[in-house]
């Protein structure tokens, strides 16, 4: 048995984040920090695009990914000499049709108020801008001129854990099987190869299983694993100036390297919870839904080379689709950083910066994430974020 001031449940990019940001605000407790995949296999983390966008219709979700874009652009001062995610900083291309458009105005309007550098452009301004695109169907597009792109998962999240080395932190790679629970507080953590960690705080930042963890505490969370593919091919055209271009259809885009990667549009009807362990990629969705569109908008993909492909999880809020951060308004003592609906990566620091000075000073101090918090689940109230993608 071993005790700790803070069990974070959840290794990746998030849980790290908490950890990092818990020691830069001076917290000087014990922290124990719970990976069951320590190789990261099947992260949501590293299995994501790794990209990052302003474009979002509610400003605190504008606010999450400023955050971490001003850390993007500072990170040798905050990581070393040397630190690099191989930010390329490409853009979003949101499209939209006649149905579309008072929702893309509407947010675009948000996004302008928090100083996002995003245009909006009807059909024939566009096919000006990328002489590649087919507007076809397509009455105005919203385009990110700076501060949105992609970026390597893998290459953040590794800052993140080599930055914790040092700064006493135990690392343990196992599962949670259970948490204790003593009326309105949570008491102990216990793992698969049978031991128990007392905790004076959990937080739980497990990702795609974060409503199973709270289940084990006895709380509602309306969170689960939902399955995305991501298909790489090659095609004999390279656009430079391509950004992430997102079609009405869901269906998404852009430039990897030499290369290109595309998903979305998985059907409504059939987008339920993932198997836990269903990781193979629905390429029968690449060549019945996807590929036909790119056809469309893109001429030019109309010859291309699927060349492989990945499926990853990630956590969905089945509410609104946006984050859950913050203590449990009964139980105190479990923090939950979760719920990202695909955002996660992107939000990993300011959500981590965000728990950090709730858990030391007791409130929000940089980024105000009150309305993420868990009392809209309790009341089944949706904060609802209509750019999810």
């Amino acid at each position: 048995m071993a005790r700790y001031d803070v069990v974070i449940i959840g290794g990746a990019i998030v849980g790290s984040s908490i950890a990092y940001y818990l020691r830069e605000e001076g917290f000087s407790g014990s922290i124990a920090l719970v990976e069951r995949d320590p190789q990261f296999t099947h992260s949501a983390t590293t299995l994501s695009c790794a990209s990052i966008r302003q474009q979002f219709s509610i400003p605190e979700n504008i606010r999450l990914s400023q955050f971490t874009l001003a850390l993007f652009r500072r990170l040798e001062q905050e990581f070393g000499e040397g630190a690099d995610i191989g930010f390329r900083e490409g853009g979003y291309l949101i499209l939209a049709g006649e149905n579309g458009l008072p929702i893309l105005e509407q947010n675009h309007r948000v996004q302008m108020a928090q100083g996002a550098d995003i245009v909006l452009e009807d059909a024939a301004a566009l096919e000006r801008r990328f002489s590649w695109l087919s507007t076809e169907g397509i009455t105005a597009g919203a385009f990110g001129r700076t501060g949105e792109g992609w970026f390597d998962a893998h290459a953040m999240l590794m800052l993140f854990r080599k930055a914790l080395r040092g700064k006493n932190i135990d690392f343990i790679s196992q599962a949670v099987t259970g948490i204790e629970r003593d009326r309105n507080c949570v008491t102990a953590v216990m793992l698969d190869n049978g031991d128990r960690l007392e905790a004076g705080t959990v937080v739980n930042a497990a990702g795609p299983s974060a409503g199973k963890v709270a289940a084990m505490a006895g709380l509602a969370l309306p969170v689960e694993p939902r399955k995305r593919s991501v298909f790489v091919f090659e095609a004999m055209e390279k656009f430079a100036d391509m950004p992430l271009l997102v079609d009405p259809s869901g269906i998404y885009v852009r430039p990897e390297g030499s290369v290109y990667i595309t998903g979305g549009a998985e059907p409504e009807e059939t987008d339920g919870p993932a198997d836990p362990a269903d990781f193979d990629p629905d390429w029968p969705l690449f060549e019945e839904a996807i590929w036909p569109v790119l056809a469309t908008r893109i001429p030019a993909f109309e010859a291309i080379k699927p060349t492989r492909a990945w499926a990853g999880h990630y956590d969905y809020n089945t509410l609104d689709q946006n984050a859950v951060i913050g203590p449990h308004p009964e139980v105190g003592n479990f923090v939950f950083a979760n719920g990202f609906s695909g955002h996660g990566l992107q939000q990993a620091p300011a959500v981590g910066k965000a728990i950090a000075e709730l858990l030391v000073h007791g409130g929000h101090r940089t980024i105000d994430c009150s309305a993420f918090g868990y009392a809209r689940i309790a009341e089944n109230r949706p904060f609802r974020e209509l750019n999810v993608i």
